[in-house]
Order: structure tokens, then sequence, then C-alpha cells
């Protein structure tokens, strides 16, 4: 009887840099499998690895050293521990900092005691840092400051919850420029106006954005308007900002994407001046907050001054009928709307969403008193409409739902509350049985892509 010879293994022809690529292709459990195969895939899998997600807690100190001369190529760094834990200090970051020079990637999330001294030795050790995040931290302004100085190619910053800046002084912290910041992030943070001199020395800065920091506003607007000329992408949100601040933004002209949410001291006026002088806007997101300071006149800007208009999400705002139509028909690159709480809209200015909107794709109607009438209309418009949803919706029915999707027809999905509809492709499955029908609705909610937006008086999930 012939003898049945052992398998090759073919990878053994492979080089290692070969090895590393494809290994380098797969998902973090496939890779994690990968290096339990055998002692060469385990060391080609180590030395790929780019992106590490480290316990943060303080036991990482010791076993720290073991880790990085494994990973030693490790680019991308994730620090994470808990409130309710011992985090590690500035020895550990130290260390880390020591063994990784090459990093240009890290996030801290709740290191309680990484002091300034920590942010100090991460600063002299990995200057080709890019992007640094941390949240829920205890360093204060020397820290900040470090690495701002010695990491000159930072591009993207993120401080939330930052406990050591409640005792800062702004009129007497001046944190350095820096020529390559592009992206800045400030959330939930006291005394967060230090950042003026950064905001204003960075003259690459693309994105702003400040949510629920304390402090008065239209100052800091005020003194960076006219620096950063490539600012193209501003949130400001549940701050003490007003019209001053609004206008202050006009300087900035390549600005494509504005988000103004729960703003109360916002008024028209602001709205309209941004409006009239910053003809690229994109993007414009407003969450009137139900105080009926933002309406007709800003909105009737937003339709004389921005044509170029993509998306536009109104938020506990009550746009006219006569307002829409003026919108629908000026912005006619408008591909994706959301109307939430919006208690003037109804069937009649979904007729004219659905007359003029040839262009749209994406429609969210969430509050509002829509009923079935509506959903006939968007059965004869919006040639690309491709997904629409509606929640909270009493006067929109089952009946009227399911009449639209066979009216459509062909790829369109509508989500009614929780649960989600597409019209299935007729196609041929393995077993040559064509697919019919809908099948088990919540299911296809991992499959639509839907728009999920926050009440006026919730915070959720943005465009």
């Amino acid at each position: 009887m012939p003898t049945s010879r052992p398998q090759r293994d073919h990878t053994l022809d492979l080089p290692d840099d070969c090895l590393a690529l494809v290994v380098g292709s797969l998902g973090p459990r496939d890779r994690n499998r990968c290096a339990l195969v055998c002692r060469r895939w385990l060391a080609v899998e180590a030395r790929s690895r780019c992106r590490l997600v480290l316990d943060a807690r303080a036991p990482l100190l010791e076993a720290a050293p073991a880790l990085l001369a494994r990973f030693d190529a490790v680019s991308s760094l994730s620090l994470r521990c808990d409130r309710f834990s011992d985090s590690i200090g500035d020895d550990a970051l130290d260390l880390i900092a020591r063994r990784c020079p090459a990093l240009a990637h890290l996030k801290l999330r709740a290191c309680h005691r990484v002091t300034d001294l920590g942010m100090s030795a991460l600063a002299s050790h990995c200057p080709a840092l890019r992007r640094f995040a941390c949240s829920s931290c205890s360093f204060g302004p020397a820290g900040i400051d470090a690495v701002l100085r010695g990491c000159p190619f930072l591009e993207d910053l993120s401080f939330k919850r930052l406990r050591g800046l409640a005792d800062a002084v702004p009129q007497a912290v001046c944190f350095p420029a820096s020529s390559a910041l592009r992206s800045l992030c400030l959330k939930d943070l006291y005394n967060a106006q230090c950042f003026t001199s950064v905001i204003a020395g960075s003259p690459s800065l693309r994105t702003l954005k400040i949510i629920r920091c304390s402090g008065e506003w239209d100052p800091v607007l005020q003194k960076i308007a006219g620096r950063v000329p490539k600012l193209a992408e501003v949130h400001l949100e549940k701050l003490q900002v007003a019209d001053r601040g609004l206008v202050a933004l006009t300087s900035c002209l390549a600005l494509e994407a504005l988000h103004l949410v729960k703003t109360p001291e916002c008024t028209d006026a602001g709205v309209a001046a941004i409006a009239d002088n910053c003809c690229m806007l994109r993007k414009i997101r407003i969450d009137g907050w139900r105080t009926n300071r933002i309406g007709d006149y800003g909105l009737m800007a937003i339709a004389r001054g921005c044509p170029q208009l993509q998306e536009l999400v109104l938020v506990g705002i009550n746009p006219t009928a006569l307002i829409i139509e003026h919108i629908v028909s000026s912005c006619r690159s408008l591909e994706r709307l959301a109307l939430c709480g919006c208690k003037t809209i109804g069937d009649a200015e979904i007729a004219h969403i659905a007359t003029k909107c040839t262009a749209l794709k994406k429609l969210c109607i969430k509050g509002c008193p829509v009923s079935d009438r509506g959903l006939e209309a968007l059965a004869r418009g919006c040639p690309s409409l491709i997904n629409v949803r509606m929640k909270r919706c009493p006067r929109v029915t089952w009946e009227g739902v399911e009449w639209l999707m066979a009216a459509r027809g062909g790829s369109f999905a509508v989500s009614l509350d929780a649960v989600t509809l597409q019209e299935p492709d007729v196609s041929m499955s393995e077993g040559g049985m064509q697919e019919s029908g809908i099948e088990e609705l919540a299911s296809l909610t991992e499959h639509i892509v839907t728009l999920d937006l926050p009440s006026s008086s919730n915070d959720g999930s943005t465009l």
C-alpha cells in the first residue's frame, strides 16, 4: 500500500517580509490566531504590528519591557485605564516613550497618575508624534506646553476632561504656536481659553471642535479672526458663544462645515453673517434647543448664500413652508437632509422637498407632524433618494411605509423608529431559488446606512 507523505508547509518558501504583508492584511482576531501557529509566525506577527492597545493599570510597568521588546515596530499606541483603578504613572510613560521613539499616534485614557513630568518625558523621547489624544487625565499646562514644544510635527490634538486645567489662569498661559496642527478638539474642559494662542498660531488648522467648555468664547473667536485662513470645519456645542463670535468666523472664507449645537445666545444675525460671507459651506447643522432665536431670517440667508450646500441638519427649529421652498430651490446639490423636532414640517413641506431636491439621497424626519400623504409625495419625487429614516412620527403608518417601498422599488430603505425595511434585490441564491420578500426586519438594520440623529433635548450621533 502507498504511504501518505506529510503535507509540505509552503509558507516556508515565503520570506519573512512577504509573510508580514499577509499577516498585516488580517483583522485583529485573525492576527492573534496567526501568532499561535508557530514560533516563526509569532515573531513575524510581532514585528509587523504597528498598532497596540494596552491596559494602562499600574501593573503595566512590570510587563512593558517584555511587551515592547516583542512589538518593536509600534507607531500607534493606546493606553486605557478606568477611573476606579490605579493607572500607570510617570515612570511607566517614560519607559514606554524610550522604547517607542518612532511613536506617531498616542491615546491616553484615565491615566490619572501621569503628571507634567511624564508628559515632558514623552515629548523629549517621541519628537515624531503626530497625533495625541487624552481624556480624564490629570496633567496641566506645563505638560501640554512640553508636548507642543517637543513635538513639532503634531497634526491632531484632542483634550477631554483634563483636570489639570481647572486651576489654570488663561491670561497667564501662553502655549507655543504650531505650524503643523490641522485639528484641535477641546471637550468638557475648564479654562480651555488657555488654548487661544495655539488656535491663533496654527495657520494650517482646518478643524476646530469646542464642546461643553466653560467660560465666554466670543473673545477667543475674535482673537483668532483672520489668523486661521484654512479653517474648514467648526463645531461649537453647549458654549457661551453669541453672534459676536459667529461674526468673527466670517473671516474664515474656506469654511465648509459649521455645527451650532445648543448655543442659546446665537441668533439669526450670526447665522446670516456666516452664510453671507462663507459661500463654500457644504455642511450645516443647527440645534436651536427650542429657543426660537434662529428661524426664517437665518435660514433664508443660508438659502441665499450657500448654493453648494450638501448636508443640512435642523434640530428644534421651526421653518415656514416658504423658507423650506427657498432652501430646496436654491441648494440644488443637497444630498442629506435631517429635520428633527420641527413642529412646522408637515406634508406640504415634504412635498416641496420631493419636488425640488433632485440630488437628495438621505432624508431623516424625527418628531415632525408628517403623515402618509408626505410619503406619497416622496414616492413621486427625489429620484436619487435611497434612504429615509422616520422616528416619532405618529401619523405615519406601516401601511404607508410599505406602500412607499413598493412604489420606489429597487435599492431603497425606509426606517420607521427602530426597524428598517429594505427592498430586496431579486437575485438567484445558491440553491437556485429567488430571494423573496422582507425577512426578519431587525436583522436588516445592520446592513442599512441610516441617519440616526438626536432630538433637540438629547445628545447622540450626528449625520
